[in-house]
């Protein structure tokens, strides 16, 4: 009795098991793409800059046209792995502000506010080096400097892309994640910015500090209209102005 028991236990295991395995052989194709996205993505990051590594003169600073290529498709990566990150958590693009609903409109809000937040944004910066922070803000740093004619669509592809990635980045993605993780809108808007004032430091403690505040504006715009667009349009106009209108007029 006790023999015919264990049988048929084994026998209900194995069968349990087999129906496991044949429920699960649709979700192998789902498997397989994640595993291809995610091998993609980082890809994207790692290839591009192995690449470029060929191009990069040997104890010396890299051409404009070779570090534009590697910044465009490092921050292309960027946006490859947050989407990887929603596609795998199932959030919908629109948890980041990707909402393409009344674009113009939105776009149209961006190029307005654009002008009173440069007029603020200078002010602010002159207050800080009036009380002796430092600041690079008349000076490019060489390494952002385009060379002839030829390289200005390069400059312009650049702008583009910078804008719309630092924007997922830092005002979409990680205020989302920071919102969830603090449970306060207000200390994501606030880590964020710090985040995104870090990478200018080339710049002079000035400039780091006025690119807090100012991120911190666009981050309450970005919360105010719950899309990326007028953020993205902000950031866009604002380098746009130092790196290629301000050479191109002589002014640098």
């Amino acid at each position: 009795m006790m023999l015919w028991t264990d049988r048929s236990f084994e026998i209900e295991t194995l069968y349990f098991f087999r129906r496991r395995i044949i429920l699960d052989i649709p979700n192998l194709g789902a498997d397989r793409k994640r595993d291809l996205f995610e091998v993609l993505v980082f890809l994207f990051f790692m290839v591009p800059s192995m690449i470029i590594s060929f191009f990069t003169l040997e104890g010396g600073n890299p051409h404009f046209p070779i570090l534009s290529c590697s910044l465009i498709f490092n921050d292309l990566a960027y946006i490859s792995l947050i989407a990887f990150f929603l596609w795998r958590n199932g959030e919908p693009f629109t948890n980041i502000g990707w909402k393409f609903d009344g674009m113009v409109k939105e776009a149209a809000l961006g190029v307005g506010l654009f002008l009173p937040l440069m007029v603020c944004v200078s002010l602010i910066e002159k207050g800080f080096q009036h009380l002796g922070f430092s600041s690079q803000m008349n000076h490019l740093p060489k390494f952002l400097v385009f060379n002839g004619p030829e390289e200005i669509l390069l400059v312009c592809v650049l702008i583009i892309v910078v804008a719309i990635a630092e924007e997922t980045i830092f005002r979409g993605y990680l205020m989302l994640r920071f919102s969830r993780l603090t449970g306060s809108l207000s200390a994501s808007v606030i880590i964020s910015s710090v985040l995104f004032s870090l990478g200018h430091g080339y710049e002079g403690l000035a400039t780091m500090v006025t690119i807090w505040i100012s991120g911190m504006i666009v981050a309450l715009i970005y919360v105010w209209r719950k899309s990326l667009v007028a953020p993205i349009v902000i950031h866009l106009l604002i380098d746009l102005y130092p790196l290629v209108l301000m050479p191109l007029a002589g002014l640098q």
